[in-house]
């Protein structure tokens, strides 16, 4: 589980190990198997129109891009949970929401980062504008929050719960 708060990111130990392991990866296998189908590709000859270079270069482009993400990720990563206060909203927990107001017209979700995204439950980024629109708020409050579209909506804080996932 992820969970961030100023600039530090609370990891699980299970989550911190799996980006150490994917990490790894990307700076020792996959920089190798990587470089090995450039050199391979530039061995075909014409490099301005050689696709497979150019497929290559595109990969390890966005490999060097999520190396630099999980880096500053666990750089700023420390083990645990914050201290979070009974039925406040926080990364972590399971909020229930109702649009509006409207009781029934709720939307159950999971406030976490991408990392944990899963199909039992929808899961939302505290900087999503849903997500940081009731962070830090409480069961029963009333809160508005900035619509994409400059819009607003409101929604009212049902519950909130700990992730058992």
């Amino acid at each position: 589980m992820t969970q961030t708060s100023e600039n530090v990111t609370w990891l699980t130990q299970e989550a911190y190990n799996k980006l150490k392991e994917e990490l790894a990866y990307l700076t020792g296998p996959a920089r190798t198997e990587i470089a090995a189908k450039i050199a391979a590709a530039r061995e075909e000859g014409d490099l301005r129109e050689n696709g497979g270079y150019h497929a290559a270069k595109e990969e390890q482009g966005k490999q060097e891009l999520r190396v630099r993400q999980l880096t500053q990720l666990l750089e700023n990563a420390r083990v645990g949970s914050p201290p979070v206060e009974e039925g406040t909203v926080a990364p972590g927990m399971v909020v229930t929401i109702a649009f509006d107001g409207d009781e029934d017209d709720t939307l159950t979700f999971l406030l976490a980062s991408r990392e944990y995204a899963s199909s039992e439950i929808e899961t939302y980024s505290p900087q999503s504008p849903l997500g940081s629109g009731v962070m830090g708020h409480k069961v029963g409050e009333t809160v508005e929050y900035e619509l994409p579209n400059g819009k607003t909506a409101s929604v009212k804080i049902l519950s909130v719960e700990p992730y058992k996932g």
